[in-house]
């Protein structure tokens, strides 16, 4: 592939701009097929990620939160009602935990490996 056939990067990304909502006037009318591939390659990729993410976000507020509480509740506390098995799934989404939540894991177990 010579220099004029590869994607120009910044086609590209106008390309995903406008995929992910922008004003489709910003986009080259010289755009190539393959900058249109790499550019839907790129916007499909980062929509699986964040849906990827998303799910794991989701999946640990289903294990933070295990029961009603009458008045919000704190981190500790959220942590205190844990089963050991809500721990250790915890530990492998860490990532996608709140920030908060990443602290009250830290303090009381350690940053997972891996992390």
């Amino acid at each position: 592939m010579s220099d004029t056939d590869r994607p120009r990067p910044e086609v590209v990304a106008a390309i995903v701009a406008v995929l992910r909502g922008d004003d489709p006037a910003g986009l080259p009318p010289t755009a190539t097929k393959a900058e249109k591939d790499a550019a839907t390659d790129a916007y499909l990729s980062e929509m699986a990620a964040e849906r990827g993410k998303r799910d794991r976000q989701t999946r640990a507020w289903e294990l933070l939160l295990t029961r009603s509480y009458d008045e919000p509740p704190t981190w500790q506390r959220l942590f205190d009602d844990l089963a050991p098995e809500a721990v250790r799934e915890l530990g492998e989404l860490y990532d996608a935990l709140p920030s908060g939540a990443q602290e009250e894991y830290a303090r009381r177990y350690g940053v997972p490996s891996g992390v």
